[in-house]
Formats: structure tokens, sequence, C-alpha cells
């Protein structure tokens, strides 16, 4: 896998660093959760509308605003955070592991899925994820498991998505969101359950980040195109401007990607002055200004990150910040979906 951590000391809350670990172990560790997930019991679920947990969070700059929350459900779909290359569980992650369930739910929980917490009622399932170490497998017999271990962790993520469908749902529009291995996962079940399916109905959109979509994996479900457009895919994987990396030159296919600053697919560049609002390290503070973006060949490109402390940054790799430098406008772009949505349903209901 990519290496994204010194990035991480500035995007994301470090979620297993040793104050955090001490200070949230007692809370988990009272859960007793079996390796086996029960999704009709609460603590199988890292976000759920009917638990206290980090998606809940709001940044200070948008606590005063006045929300009108739409009934909208967001399935959300979390990144690898199982990062022991020791790989005390072996290739996939035990439930019971307290370090990554602390680390799942302060950094990608909070940092990302808390994006949608306006719009909607966030849903993540904890899943026994396949071990950072299976993006880069040393041998033939390791890359078989590491493949195992991407199955097992998505049949986690089906029966999950087939119990919220089941239990949850009832009948409401849906928003798919996820991040890296959480993308792999949503988009097989973008696949399985809404190309071509009658749930298609109910797609808001799908926000798949950080992951490679072929456009030739669907036959009905499209790339977003516009701002407010519905039913449809916004993607999108950042580097740093003129890096084309080795993996991307491999690939067989022009991935979807989507500009998250002027949400559309056309080769735009956006300066980094109309991004209004990054998250860094603290989730409150909302630095403006921070990154550009620019479509690119199925990627996303911005120029250097402009914000303190940015020359220690050597990576160009921006991965672990496709949510975090974009934030704001992601927020925004969501609530806006979601009202172009009951505006459709209002007008088709009028004639």
């Amino acid at each position: 896998m990519r290496n994204y951590f010194v990035l991480a000391a500035f995007f994301l809350l470090a979620g297993c660093s040793k104050s955090n670990y001490a200070k949230y172990a007692p809370i988990y560790e009272k859960e007793s959760l079996s390796n086996i997930p029960d999704f009709s019991n609460l603590a199988y679920w890292a976000a759920h509308p009917n638990k206290k947990n980090p998606s809940d969070s709001i940044p200070k700059r948008f606590q005063k605003q006045a929300y009108n929350a739409k009934d909208v459900d967001v399935f959300f779909v979390y990144p690898t955070s199982y990062l022991d290359k020791e790989m005390p569980y072996g290739w996939s992650a035990s439930l019971q592991d307290v370090k990554t369930n602390i680390n799942t739910d302060y950094s990608s929980i909070l940092y990302q899925a808390s994006v949608f917490n306006e719009v909607g009622k966030i849903y993540a399932p904890r899943y026994r994820q396949a071990n950072i170490k299976s993006y880069t497998p040393d041998n033939r017999e390791d890359t078989l498991k590491a493949l195992a271990a991407f199955e097992f962790a998505y049949q986690d993520v089906k029966t999950a998505f087939e119990f919220y469908l089941a239990h949850y749902n009832n009948g409401r529009p849906i928003i798919i969101a996820s991040h890296s291995q959480g993308s792999s996962h949503s988009i097989r079940i973008l696949k399985e359950f809404f190309d071509g399916k009658p749930l298609s109905k109910q797609l808001v959109a799908a926000y798949v980040v950080g992951m490679a979509i072929d456009p030739a994996t669907y036959t009905s479900l499209k790339a977003c195109d516009q701002p407010n457009e519905t039913g449809c895919i916004c993607a999108w994987r950042t580097f740093m401007e003129g890096y084309q990396a080795p993996f991307v030159d491999k690939e067989k296919f022009k991935s979807i990607v989507t500009n998250p600053l002027s949400w559309n697919s056309e080769n735009t560049s956006i300066d980094r002055a109309s991004n209004e609002g990054s998250i860094l390290y603290n989730f409150n503070k909302i630095i403006p200004n921070v990154a550009g973006a620019i479509n690119h060949d199925g990627v996303l490109w911005t120029p250097k990150p402009h914000f303190f402390g940015n020359f220690l940054i050597k990576t160009k790799d921006y991965h672990i910040a496709d949510y975090n430098l974009y934030y704001t406008s992601i927020r925004k772009n969501a609530a806006l979906r979601v009202s172009t949505y009951f505006d459709k349903i209002k007008t088709s209901s009028a004639h």
C-alpha cells in the first residue's frame, strides 16, 4: 500500500495514538464483541443513528447553522484501519480488536463520515477488513490470501447492507459513501444492488472515493457530470499536480473522476481560492484555500496543499486526504444533491 503516514500527521487524527487508546479503550472493551458480526446489535456499527458516535460531530463553523435534516440514509464504508503489519489476527481484522475499532472511529468515521451528517442518518458497519499488507503481498501465496481477505470483508459489508435494507431503510433515499478499501466494497454494492435495479431510484448519489472505477463496470449507473445531478457516482483520487503514479499508468481503463470543487468530470482547473474549507489535524478548525482541484486522465491533481507546515510533506500521493482537503465542498454538494432529489420527487408528484 502507498506510504501516507507523514501526510496522516496533518490530515487525520491518529486514532490509535497512546492518548486516544488510553481514553477510549475501557469503553470499547465493555462492548464484548464476538468475531461474528451481528448487525442487530448496535455495537457492530461504527456509526448508527441510534447510538452516539464520532460521525455525529460537527466542526464549530457549522454548529450554529440551522439544519433542515432530510429523510435520507447514508451508508458509509470506511477505509483500512487494520494497520498492524504484524497481522496479529491474520489477514482479516478481528471485530474484537479494540485498537482497530478506535482507529476506525476516531479517524475515518470522525473525519470522513461526518461530512454527511447534515443531510442524513449515517450507517457504517464494522466489518472484518483486509489488513493493510493485503495491498502489497510478497508472493503468490500471500496474494491469494489477500484476495480471500478482501472477499471476506466484502461479504460482511454486503450482509450489513442487506440487514440495513431489511430493517432500517423503509424506502428512504440513500447516499453510498466510502473511501479506499471501503470504496472497493462500495463499487460492488453499487453493481449488485443498484445498477439496473429498482433500488437505483432511491440513490441520491454515491461518493466512492480513493479507488479507480472503471465506467464499464456499470450498465446504467453513470459518473456525475453536474453538481446537482442525482443517481450517479462521484469519485476521485488525489495526487500532487504533475505526478504520474506508476500504478495508475498500469490501469487498463480511464477511471471515473469528479472534480470535488466544480463537481463535474470536465478537465477543468479550479484554484484553491475556490476551496472554502479543509479539515487538517484539528477537526474543529476549517482552513480555507488549502487545495485546488484539476481533473487529469482519471485522477485528481492539486498543487501542493497550502497550509502551515506543508514543507514537511514529501509524498505526492494525497490519498489519505481525499476527504479532508475538500471537506466543506463535499458537505455542501451532498446537501445540494439531496435537495435536488426531493425537488424531483415533488415535481413528479405534481404531474
